[in-house]
């Protein structure tokens, strides 16, 4: 979730930088521009002053003298070219003749930026301002004024100034900004980072405690501290809940386990009472032998409920076993009764370790290996292999027997389930069941697949690790 949740909040925070970065970046291109083209009509306006002073005119004879004034004039023209390299000129309404101008051979031209601004002074005013000079443009900042004298416009000063300083800065203020942005994005994902895991914290330990409990850690409770009140709230009931779901599978758990316990003594008696009524009856009497046969088949479902419960209920006492070894006993203690029945019981056990119960291993591989020979016929074969694999230690019993179709695997380890084909054969249907109990209490599974080209392959798979040491997130 913290994944999915991150990027976007880190999407959101950059747009509202660059909503807030890219117009103070046009803010601060326009400011610095806007100081030059004042700069620059402070002086046009101080070379109009002194271009007042100067009396004559364009046309008529030649001048052969050349007025104090006007020498003035292009004496500040020039040593202002020469400092700032900012072309400057005082032109005649005709723009073709200059009072003055630096460098001498700068004129108007007829077209242009430098002939908009001369044609807007001619109206007397000064030229508007230029358009915003950007860093990756190599533009000049032309402005002109008007000289006017008794009412009339007699000439214009005109500048034409570079923009590699102005551009320069506008690019050093821009990079201060971008740095700004990228010191606030920082901070931003640091916030979002801390926020995101404030608040997504207790899911994932709610989320941790609740396949703990799935796996059967009915123990795990989550811790209700930090994060959001809706969180901590959503925390305690789900304490509240899983304290109630604990206490009635306990009270089912110790209702199956009295029940099956209590029955057991009335059973028994029940049975005592069969075998003396069979002894007053003949010895081929069909009623009297399946009632004995039910009763039997009624005290093995007691006692597998019994197990069940009490496997259901255990905590596994895991340690380092040699898998290969407990799987070779179990074959070989098999063996006797697939001999009787005709079936080949074969075992391919090389040592191999892993963390699990021995005496509950044992059980679900007496379990499975016994359905595989029950159901196995005649003259059939039961492999037994382990392997290592990964992070764990398997165990594959394989048999060619009948198997199992699609709807049954679905079905198979359920409580009391059995085919509808194999109602006939001894068994109460919890065998599988327990083993899937005695496996999920070690961190273990027991699969079921089809076996090519017939029969059922069963998978015991045990961790080749140790539990960690470290308390479940928010248990208790």
């Amino acid at each position: 979730m913290r994944t999915r949740l991150l990027p976007l909040l880190i999407v959101l925070l950059a747009a509202v930088l660059l909503a807030l970065g890219i117009p103070l970046a046009g803010s601060l291109a326009a400011a610095q521009q806007q100081r030059v083209v004042v700069d620059r009509m402070d002086d046009a306006a101080r070379f109009a002053a002194l271009a007042q002073f100067v009396t004559d005119g364009p046309g008529g004879s030649r001048r052969t003298t050349t007025d104090e004034r006007r020498a003035s004039l292009r004496s500040e023209l020039e040593s202002y070219y020469d400092v700032y390299g900012i072309r400057a000129g005082v032109f005649y309404r005709n723009g073709t003749e200059a009072m003055a101008n630096a460098p001498g051979d700068w004129f108007v031209p007829r077209a242009g930026e430098v002939r908009r601004a001369f044609d807007e002074a001619l109206l007397s005013r000064r030229s508007h301002d230029p358009p915003q000079a950007w860093p990756w443009q190599h533009s000049r900042l032309v402005v002109a004024s008007p000289v006017i004298r008794d009412g009339d416009v007699v000439a214009v000063v005109v500048t034409d100034s570079p923009t590699e300083q102005l551009r320069s800065r506008i690019l050093r203020g821009w990079l201060v900004i971008g740095a700004g942005e990228i010191a606030a994005m920082l901070l931003a994902v640091g916030a979002a980072l801390r926020l995101t895991g404030w608040v997504l914290k207790p899911v994932r330990v709610l989320d941790a405690t609740t396949h703990d409990i799935a796996t059967g850690r009915l123990k795990s409770r989550v811790a209700v501290a930090g994060g959001p009140p809706e969180l901590r709230r959503l925390a305690r009931s789900f304490n509240e809940m899983a304290d109630n779901v604990e206490a009635v599978l306990e009270q089912q758990r110790a209702f199956v386990a009295d029940a099956s316990h209590q029955l057991r003594n009335p059973l028994a008696a029940l049975l005592l009472r069969i075998e003396l009524l069979a002894l007053e009856l003949p010895e081929d009497n069909a009623e009297i032998a399946s009632v004995r046969t039910e009763g039997k088949r009624l005290a093995q479902v007691l006692d597998d409920l019994l197990d069940l419960a009490l496997a259901e209920h255990a905590e596994a006492d895991l340690g380092l076993t040699d898998i290969g070894a407990l799987a070779g006993e179990r074959v070989a203690a098999w063996a006797p009764a697939a001999r009787a029945k005709g079936v080949s019981l074969t075992g391919d056990c090389p040592p191999t370790t892993a963390w699990a119960d021995p005496i509950a291993l044992s059980s679900a591989l007496d379990a499975v290996i016994d359905n595989a020979v029950k159901f196995t016929p005649e003259d059939g074969t039961v492999d037994v292999a382990v392997f290592a694999d990964g992070d764990t230690t398997t165990v594959v019993v394989t048999d060619t027997g009948p198997g199992l179709t699609d709807e049954e695997l679905a079905r198979v380890g359920d409580r009391f389930w059995r085919s509808g084909r194999h109602q006939n054969v001894k068994g109460s249907g919890l065998g599988l069941s327990i083993t899937r109990a005695l496996l999920a209490a070690g961190g273990g599974s027991v699969d079921f697949a089809h076996h090519e080209p017939r029969g059922l392959r069963v998978t015991v798979s045990v961790p080749r690790h140790p539990p960690t040491a470290e308390p479940t997130p928010g248990a208790r």
